[in-house]
């Protein structure tokens, strides 16, 4: 026996128990996927049946000669309320202007037109803030 290769050890324990976890997994998967698939399925046939019923409501022909009123089917919406404030005094107006002055200070512009923008605004802010009277918010 000496020409012969080696004779290899037969594993004692099957494949299916070797690979336990990747079977689980694969499985796992299959159930989800045919599940899914099952889902599209009846999600397409109650799509479809449900243009199916607008078809036929559409089409079904009137035999009556006189116009009827139709009511629209949805209802203008309802204005809220509008909620009438307290004007806002002189002293407080011109602190929230210079708050806002110094938030725009901290602002850090991307490129030259923001920067632009950004000083005409603090412009008009310092407009407010220096002009005797303030026009009311």
């Amino acid at each position: 026996m000496e020409g012969y290769p080696p004779i290899r050890e037969v594993p004692n324990e099957p494949v299916v128990k070797r690979y336990k976890i990747v079977w689980r997994v694969i499985l796992i998967f299959n159930f989800a996927l045919g599940a899914y698939m099952f889902a599209q399925a009846g999600r397409k046939e109650r799509v479809k049946e449900k243009t199916e019923e607008r078809a036929e409501v559409v089409s079904t022909p009137t035999a009556t000669t006189a116009p009827t009123y139709v009511e629209p089917a949805f209802s203008p919406p309802i204005p809220r309320p509008v909620m009438v404030r307290q004007p806002i005094p002189e002293n407080e107006q011109r602190e929230l202007f210079k708050w806002m002055l110094e938030e725009k200070r901290k602002i850090k512009p991307m490129d030259r037109q923001e920067k632009k923008q950004i000083d005409e605004e603090k412009a008009i802010l310092k407009q407010y803030i220096r002009s005797k009277s303030i026009p009311s918010i």
